[in-house]
């Protein structure tokens, strides 16, 4: 069983949801994401998503695109995100990580090499968002031929086909799209949402987690009346952003790890009295 398998379980029996940060590796630096790492743990994720800077992330809102751009511009590759994880697995053996790119840095390094660097690195699993399942079965093969898990995207859009299709590939947990667009959007309705993994739920039997809209407590606790777990990311980069350009990247860790323990709380005090309850 796969450590994202098991923390869903864990969190499962506890009547809890995932809280699931996303951040681009290496903005401002690797140094900073790995400490980032560590501070968000204590805070209360429960699984990583860490980006992999790329040239051309389409599925990307400005904020994450700015995020890459400052990455790319560290010299960060696949390479370098994968040290990054094998750093942190010195010190943390239990929180999945899942790494989340586009297929053209994979495919320079090879689906089987990727597959087994990613494996010897400590990563749990990894969405690619450019590799719809129909394309996918040389990837697939080579991720899960190591154990790892395969994520993959669901949206507002996605028909009963699309689902059913991504129901024979995705493993670990798959991650809904909660609004329409790119990264950073922010019109959230939780009705729609609630409907939408119904129809998902009928078809897939994974935890479904729910991104996109996500900005703040509110809208956290929200999202954890209806999902197995709460994604967020453009929120979180935001602040990272901010924070570089003012030249205080020190303070990072403890501001980002600070508002998701606001999230945690506030999906706590829902799954206490909500959902779960």
């Amino acid at each position: 069983m796969s450590r994202i398998q098991t923390r869903f379980e864990h969190l499962r029996a506890q009547g809890r949801t995932a809280l699931i940060p996303f951040v681009t590796a290496g903005d401002p630096s690797p140094e900073v994401t790995l400490e980032l790492m560590h501070r968000m743990v204590a805070a209360g994720a429960d699984l990583i998503e860490l980006g992999v800077p790329f040239s051309d992330p389409i599925a990307d809102g400005p904020v994450i695109q700015r995020a890459t751009e400052r990455a790319l511009a560290q010299g960060v590759s696949l390479r370098t995100v994968l040290g990054i994880v094998r750093r942190f697995r010195a010190t943390d053996d239990e929180t999945p990580v899942v790494l989340m790119g586009y297929l053209n840095p994979i495919e320079v390094m090879g689906d089987k090499a990727f597959a087994d660097a990613a494996r010897a690195a400590g990563m749990d699993g990894a969405l690619i968002v450019d590799v719809p399942p129909e394309e996918s079965h040389e990837l697939v093969d080579a991720i899960k031929a190591q154990g790892l898990d395969l994520v993959y995207l669901l949206a507002p859009t996605s028909n009963a086909e699309r689902i059913e299709a991504i129901a024979e590939v995705a493993s670990g947990f798959v991650y809904y799209v909660s609004v329409k667009g790119v990264t950073g959007a922010s019109t959230l309705d939780i009705d729609e949402v609630d409907a939408k993994l119904a129809a998902i739920r009928a078809r897939i039997a994974l935890p479904v987690g729910v991104g996109f809209g996500i900005r703040d407590a509110a809208t956290a606790a929200q999202v954890a009346r209806v999902a197995d777990a709460v994604i967020v990311g453009s929120a979180l980069v935001g602040r990272i952003e901010t924070l570089a350009e003012q030249g205080h990247a020190e303070r990072i860790p403890t501001v980002i790890g600070d508002f998701l323990a606001e999230l945690r709380a506030a999906i706590d005090e829902t799954d206490h009295g909500g959902r779960h309850g």
